[in-house]
C-alpha cells in the first residue's frame, strides 16, 4: 500500500483501492495483481529515474514495490525491518539479489 498511497496521496495517479487480498496472496497465486496495477497507472521503463517505481518478483508474482530516489536508492515497505526504510540495491540482500525485477515511471516517459 506505500506506492498507492504516496502516488494517490500526490494527485500523481487516479484514486484506487487494490484490497482486499490475503498477506500472502503472492505465494499461492500466479495472477499478477500488483504488476496489474503498475501497468494500469504507469508506463514500463528500462531505466529507473528518480519518482518512478520499481517492483520486483517474490514468489510466484510481482509483489514487492519501492520508489526510486535514485538508482540505486529506494524506499519501500521492509517487512524484516518491519517499517519504511531507504535501502541501497547495490548492496548485498535478498532485494539485490533478486534480478526478476522492472521499472515503472507513472510519468509517461
Amino acid at each position: 500500500m506505500l506506492l498507492v498511497r504516496v502516488y494517490v496521496d500526490a494527485g500523481i495517479v487516479p484514486a484506487f483501492d487494490p484490497r482486499p487480498y490475503s498477506v500472502q496472496w503472492h505465494l499461492h497465486r500466479d495472477d499478477e495483481r500488483y504488476l496489474g496495477a503498475m501497468m494500469a497507472c504507469s508506463t514500463e521503463v528500462e531505466t529507473p529515474e528518480p519518482g518512478d517505481m520499481a517492483v520486483w518478483k517474490i514468489g510466484r508474482s510481482y509483489a514487492h514495490g519501492a520508489i526510486v530516489v535514485g538508482w540505486p536508492l529506494v524506499i519501500h515497505a521492509y517487512q524484516p525491518e518491519g517499517m519504511v526504510v531507504e535501502s541501497d540495491i547495490s548492496l548485498p540482500s535478498p532485494l539485490s539479489e533478486n534480478k526478476n525485477r522492472r521499472y515503472f515511471s507513472p510519468w509517461g516517459r
